[in-house]
């Protein structure tokens, strides 16, 4: 039996969002976090985002206010969709781990809550003060040739897993994608 299960993320995705917010619910079960460019997985896969396509955009929008409203998640679609989640990402690898859960609710929060700009760089030091993070460390870090190795490298292995989407749970070596496969993933981790 597996003593974790992978979750693949990424911020600009709603859908990693919703399933953060059960996940923060669940107890007795380890996550583990793994942050991947869901952009680099399209390319890497020769997918076209939903966001590009506008039939497609339009349902995901009411698809996550309905999943939002029935788990009673405050959500509210971020008019920048998409942006570039670059730099959050790489700062999530760089971030102590005791920060994490504290960097993951502010991004996710200030992004698919408040509606802000999370790409912007004023907007980003606001949030990582909030997230207890010392901003010229944090910039440092997120241009480390390490740190930007480190996201691509995290989000190869994704694809060569045949991931193509965030967010994406492993558990057992079994793959589940979308935020409505979390009660699957959690059945195969019980086994």
């Amino acid at each position: 039996m597996t003593k974790e299960i992978d979750f693949y993320f990424d911020f600009i995705s709603p859908y990693s969002y919703l399933a953060h917010q059960k996940i923060k619910s669940i107890k007795n079960v380890k996550f583990n976090y793994k942050p991947v460019l869901v952009g680099g997985l399209h390319n890497l896969q020769g997918i076209t985002a939903p966001a590009f396509i506008k039939p497609k955009l339009k349902h995901m929008i009411s698809d996550c206010d309905l999943i939002a409203k029935k788990d009673k998640s405050s959500f509210i679609w971020n008019s920048k969709f998409p942006i570039n989640s670059l730099n959050i990402m790489r700062g999530y690898l760089f971030i102590n781990v005791k920060n994490r859960d504290l960097y993951l609710n502010v991004m996710f929060d200030a992004y698919w809550k408040d509606n802000l700009d999370i790409s912007n760089e004023e907007i980003i030091k606001t949030l990582i003060k909030k997230s207890k993070i010392e901003p010229i460390s944090f910039f440092d870090a997120i241009n480390d040739p390490k740190i930007k190795e480190e996201l691509k490298i995290v989000t190869q292995e994704a694809h060569d897993k045949e991931i193509f989407g965030a967010p994406t749970f492993v558990v057992n070596n079994k793959i589940f994608w979308g935020q409505d496969r979390l009660e699957f993933a959690l059945d195969e981790y019980n086994k």
